[in-house]
């Protein structure tokens, strides 16, 4: 038997032997890695720790401020109109709080509910010019970042990025839907009276549409 004949055995053995040592390397840093890793559940203590963004959370946390802030400072809707009309200016200064393009404005009313179309329904409010026409959205697509910037406390900076930053704002309005529009038949409100508090952005006087922090139907 040659030299090279008794080479390749044991070339394949010492092949196969590490092949061998290398999986069982790779298994045992697959089983350090799993041992390593902690399930955490959403919303759960180990979550608020965990120093990542949770959008969901930061809803649940930041709405009830924002809509004791907004019920504290709503302005009757007829009183804010005239103000409106007197003086656009002034009444933002007094009233509203600077978002963009337009400041988020408080206000509360009460009136009959409309037709609805895509979920928002136009109210109407007695007192109120005839030119001012007031709607009110109610689902299932909440728009806008107008419940995030009531409160002039949640700014861009206070986020990694602009995706977080539309996240909180969609997720305040999650948490809205949750605990106002949840129990409320938005689908069949047309021809009832209603009594809201909410906020618009002030951009063209004579349409509001409202984002409500409460509504109750009578």
């Amino acid at each position: 038997m040659s030299t090279s004949t008794l080479t390749r055995p044991t070339t394949r053995l010492r092949r196969k032997r590490g092949r061998l040592f290398a999986a069982g390397v790779a298994t045992l840093a697959i089983i350090a890695m799993a041992l390593d890793t902690t399930i955490i559940t959403i919303g759960s203590e180990q979550d608020s720790r965990s120093g990542e963004f949770s959008a969901e959370r930061f809803g649940t946390e930041r709405f009830p401020e924002i809509r004791d802030a907004v019920q504290r400072r709503a302005v009757d809707a007829v009183e804010l109109a005239s103000a409106i009309a007197e003086d656009k200016a002034a009444a933002s200064q007094e009233y509203g709080v600077m978002a963009g393009i337009g400041p988020v404005m408080p206000v509360r009313f009460s009136g009959v509910a409309g037709e609805a179309k895509a979920g928002i329904y136009e109210v109407s409010v007695a007192g109120l010019p005839a030119s001012l026409v007031v709607r009110v959205q109610t689902g299932p697509a909440i728009n806008g970042t107008d419940l995030r910037d009531a409160t002039g406390e949640i700014s861009f900076g206070q986020f990694t990025n602009q995706i977080e930053y539309q996240n909180a704002g969609a997720a305040i309005n999650g948490e809205m839907k949750r605990q106002v529009l949840a129990d409320i038949d938005a689908a069949n409100l047309s021809g009832k009276t209603v009594d809201v508090v909410g906020v618009f952005k002030l951009i063209n006087p004579n349409h509001w549409l409202i984002t409500p922090v409460a509504l109750e139907v009578r």
